[in-house]
């Protein structure tokens, strides 16, 4: 905006928005509202009524805009929230400051009164509170003069704004004029109009709640609320803190009097003033109190130009006689037309309308500081802007979602395993639970591990002489296994002896049970374990298994034992990177081990050995670690993306294109290659059809792609790929559309033809 600076949100409604504003040349904030054309009745009705009243007690408007899609209005700025957000906060309130904020309420309203508005719709949270902590009557949009139609009123500004008066609806009139009914009199639910002493019933409503902290009349339904209202007394004035007094005589005769359900009998303005209540509070000052002279001070401090409606002549009579507010001519039917906001469309309108990018940003302020630049040093800065940009997209893609991992040991959308069992009669060693184990002295520790060991390096010297020694390993590893699903004792295992003596045991072991469970022990150790030293002989687990990988290839259900445990130690010791200073140095991958890997990625390779390849580069590459650069191969891409369309298994297909999601991340010649290779109508069309997963991991490729700054020239001319980004802005997710506004960023920077395609089509 050229004479606003917007700062943030402070509320929001249904259709429309609060900012915190200032005028600029003025040190005074202000509240600007930005509503829906659709609330044009209201908001005349409001500003009607409301643009002559000036009083300490109702919020002060001070002018109005229109622009193409929404209406302005600028008015006082109350930085104390709602009536309604302070009752709930505080759920009820001591009698005394009840008191002192009816005081504000009755100034308010009675001047209100008098400048013969009836606001119809009186709620606690239409009432404002202001820094000091003044109450202020806010919202006059279902409000009307006394005596005239709001209806006809109503009617009146939708035909002069549709141009076709006879097909507006009376009874969708009536619905936009109705109030809540919370706080409705027992006279205007049988029909009658709304009046002061309607409003005098509201007013008892907001005492009442603003002591118990509840409304007076409660119902789960709306019928059971009208029957409440019409025939039900309140219940009594009560408070649940017993901090507080309960109510006084004085109050309760105050409170009742106004919820009298016969208008005749309920307490008019010269009874409630006097009531002893209020403590004399009240003086013929108090009530009458109009627009005085601080008032008009503030006004013109502020430097806000009086709307087009009031003469200079009809300001100069209004400031004379405070006390006795001119709005006789806002409250007739016929003059609607001189209730318009400023328009960019009026001629004689000097002011500027609203634009929201008024405040410059760095990048923009900057360029105009350095318009003299010369041209080539423009250039290099505007390529380090779009690097920076890059940069920025970068940290922005990958969400905590698109990173999380799911286990590869035991994982059911794999493979089922069944429970593994020890017999406790049998074992060899104590059958401590996992917490006792971690609550051992350290010598009965040692005393624990040197049996653990003695029993599976025993079985190797006896050789087949002791029948029962196999039966008594398997035992043992099996209860390994029931201990190794606590962090805690994971990491203490993998850093004592008994890690070692695993990793033997793989290649020593007299039969492929036993082999299996130690296998099986030495995944869940990593799997589980929270730390890892820089002694712990990883580097020789990793090779082993991937001898015996090699070894024993053609036999998936070997491989099937074999994979996950491999599988959850690159994970661990690439996860443990990120946390050594001294990164790459630590531990040694051969790299047969990712040759391996990638061979079980073919096809006519088993579905379960696919999806465990598949899981292991989906994990390690979900980490900023050299260990995933292994799997960066020139047909990782094409292989995953064959097991995403080929395969029948959903959770193979969300895991390959998950995989190839990530490393991309690593490498965005991954993807780069998958396109070559199939073709982009191929990837759109699966773009389009995927599930909401497969999209957030397709659209994530397309804006790492684009970020890596390689491989973009095709896309970002290809008319086809942006209208399917553009329809990924339908999605319900919201994770889906910032991916594809992160896309078409992207785009935009690089081929600006495309935005007048966006914008045609969205």
């Amino acid at each position: 905006m050229e004479n606003f600076i917007l700062y943030e949100e402070i509320g929001r409604g249904s259709r429309s928005v609060v900012y915190k504003g200032r005028r600029k040349g003025s040190i005074h904030f202000v509240a600007i509202i930005c509503s829906d054309k659709s609330k044009r009745p209201e908001l005349t009705n409001h500003v009607r009524l409301a643009h002559d009243i000036k009083h300490e007690n109702v919020v002060s408007f001070y002018e109005w805009y229109e622009t193409s899609n929404h209406l302005w209005l600028v008015v006082e700025m109350c930085t104390g929230g709602s009536l309604a957000a302070l009752i709930a906060q505080d759920e009820c309130l001591s009698e005394d400051v009840v008191r002192e904020f009816s005081i504000d309420l009755i100034k308010g309203l009675k001047y209100i009164h008098d400048s013969g508005i009836v606001v119809s719709d009186l709620t606690p949270a239409k009432i404002l509170l202001d820094g000091p902590g003044t109450l202020k009557y806010s919202n006059f949009c279902l409000a009307k003069a006394e005596g005239e139609s709001l209806e006809e009123f109503f009617s009146l500004v939708m035909a002069e704004e549709t141009g076709a008066g006879d097909c507006i609806s009376p009874q969708n009139i009536k619905n936009r004029i109705k109030g809540s009914p919370v706080y409705c009199a027992p006279e205007v639910l049988r029909g009658a109009d709304s009046s002061v002493c309607s409003d005098l019933w509201a007013l008892g409503c907001i005492l009442y709640e603003m002591f118990t902290g509840k409304p007076s009349f409660v119902s789960e339904s709306m019928t059971g609320l009208v029957d409440l209202i019409l025939n039900e007394d309140p219940p009594p004035l009560r408070q649940k803190e017993p901090a507080f007094s309960q109510p006084s005589v004085e109050f309760e005769r105050l409170v009742m009097g106004l919820l009298q359900k016969d208008p005749v009998k309920r307490l008019s303005w010269d009874l409630l003033v006097a009531q002893p209540f209020w403590r004399e509070v009240f003086s013929e000052a108090h009530i009458t109190m109009g627009k005085g002279q601080d008032d008009v001070s503030l006004i013109s401090s502020l430097h806000l130009a009086p709307l087009a409606s009031q003469t200079a002549e009809e300001s100069q009579t209004a400031s004379a006689d405070p006390a006795s507010p001119n709005l006789s001519k806002s409250f007739t039917l016929d003059n609607v037309i001189e209730f318009r906001p400023k328009s960019a469309l009026d001629i004689d309108s000097k002011e500027a309308i609203f634009l929201l990018s008024s405040r410059p940003t760095p990048r923009t302020s900057s360029r105009e500081m350095e318009d003299n630049r010369p041209a080539i040093q423009e250039s290099s800065v505007m390529v380090e802007e779009q690097s920076d940009l890059n940069t920025c997209i970068k940290s922005l893609l990958y969400t905590d979602n698109d990173l999380a991992v799911t286990p590869i040991m035991d994982n059911p959308k794999i493979l089922k395993t069944a429970p593994v069992r020890f017999d406790p009669k049998t074992l060899c060693v104590p059958a401590h639970s996992a917490e006792r184990l971690s609550c051992l002295n350290s010598e009965d520790w040692s005393q624990f591990l040197q049996q653990v060991c003695a029993v599976l390096e025993s079985v190797d010297r006896a050789g087949s002489a002791n029948a029962t020694a196999p039966r008594t390993k398997l035992n043992l590893l099996c209860y390994l296994c029931s201990v190794c699903n606590h962090s805690e004792m994971a990491t203490h295992l993998i850093h004592s002896q008994l890690f070692p003596v695993l990793v033997q045991q793989m290649r020593h072991a007299p039969n492929w049970d036993i082999r299996s469970k130690v296998m099986r022990v030495i995944g869940l150790l990593a799997s589980h374990c929270t730390e890892l030293r820089d002694d712990v002989p990883v580097t020789e687990a990793v090779a082993m298994f991937t001898e015996l990988i090699r070894e024993n290839f053609r036999s998936s259900k070997l491989k099937q034992c074999l994979i996950p445990p491999l599988g959850e130690l690159l994970y661990l010791i690439a996860t443990q990177e990120e946390k050594k200073e001294r990164p790459g140095g630590l531990w040694v991958v051969p790299a047969a081990a990712y040759t391996v890997l990638m061979r079980c990625l073919r096809e006519g390779e088993d579905l379960v050995v696919n999806h465990m390849a598949a899981k292991i580069i989906e994990n390690v590459c979900s980490r900023e670690s050299q260990y995933a650069q292994g799997f960066i191969t020139a047909e990782v891409g094409p292989a995953l993306w064959f097991l995403f369309t080929h395969s029948t298994v959903d959770a193979l297909r969300v895991s390959a294109i998950s995989a190839l999601c990530k490393i991309t991340r690593q490498s965005a010649g991954a993807f780069q290659s998958v396109i070559d290779k199939v073709g982009l109508p191929s990837i759109l069309s699966c773009l389009v059809s995927g599930i909401s997963r497969v999209q957030q991991h397709m659209l994530t490729m397309f804006a790492a792609m684009l970020a890596s700054g390689a491989h973009s020239h095709r896309l970002v001319q290809d008319r086809d790929f942006v209208m399917k980004i553009i329809r990924s802005l339908e999605s319900p997710s919201s994770v889906i559309r910032a991916k594809a506004f992160l896309v078409l960023l992207q785009v935009l920077m690089h081929n600006r033809e495309m935005l007048l395609l966006c914008c045609n089509s969205r």
